[in-house]
């Protein structure tokens, strides 16, 4: 029994688009770990840190008024499924860091959500000009399980890697695992390399 029979049809049909053992969903399956944090938007705040010359801590009054930004992707989730055409609305990630003054010995940033969640990137990953942190899609504003107010979005790898209910971004010297990758998943998780696991 070849159990990605269903996936192989989609590569075929989508070509070089989908990543091998992907399969397109309409849908937007609801994946992540612990509860759904609370969070309004009068208490959410971005604070980041680590190797930074200065701690940098934006209130949600202060990303909102930041210039907005929209991107088109495509989103793969190691759990292989992939989700096609998805149009964000929010702030750049080049944005939000020209507000920060890196030190010269950063490489990598761990991501830190509400509810303890965090996933690392490189920082090149992390400072690509298509990632933002997004707070719609297609139009309509985030829900609570899809990461409200708040999440970053980045396209190019799996998307555990686009942290939901983000709530801080920690500067590092190496490239150091978070929440899944303790549990050996993927350091970087390129879909088009199928790094899922370690």
């Amino acid at each position: 029994m070849n159990l990605f029979k269903g996936r192989n049809k989609d590569r075929e049909l989508y070509g070089e688009r989908l990543p091998s053992g992907q399969k397109l969903t309409e849908g937007w399956p609801v994946l992540h770990y612990g509860s759904i944090p609370k969070i309004e938007t009068a208490d959410w705040k971005l604070e980041i840190g680590g190797l930074v010359e200065e701690p940098v801590t934006l209130s949600w009054e202060q990303l909102q008024a930041l210039p907005k930004f929209t991107a088109e992707n495509d989103i793969h989730c190691v759990t292989t499924w992939s989700k096609f055409d998805n149009t964000w609305d929010g702030v750049a990630v080049s944005e939000v860091m020209k507000h920060v003054t890196l030190k010269p010995e950063a490489t990598a940033v761990m991501l830190h959500a509400y509810g303890g969640y965090t996933t690392n990137l490189l920082l090149d990953d992390f400072l690509r000009p298509e990632n933002l942190i997004a707070t719609h899609h297609n139009g309509e504003a985030l829900t609570r399980e899809h990461g409200w107010p708040a999440r970053l979005v980045v396209p190019h790898l799996y998307f555990w890697k686009s942290c939901k209910w983000l709530r801080g971004l920690q500067f590092m010297d190496k490239n150091q695992p978070g929440f899944w990758e303790m549990y050996g998943y993927h350091l970087r998780g390129d879909p088009f390399k199928e790094e899922r696991y370690s």
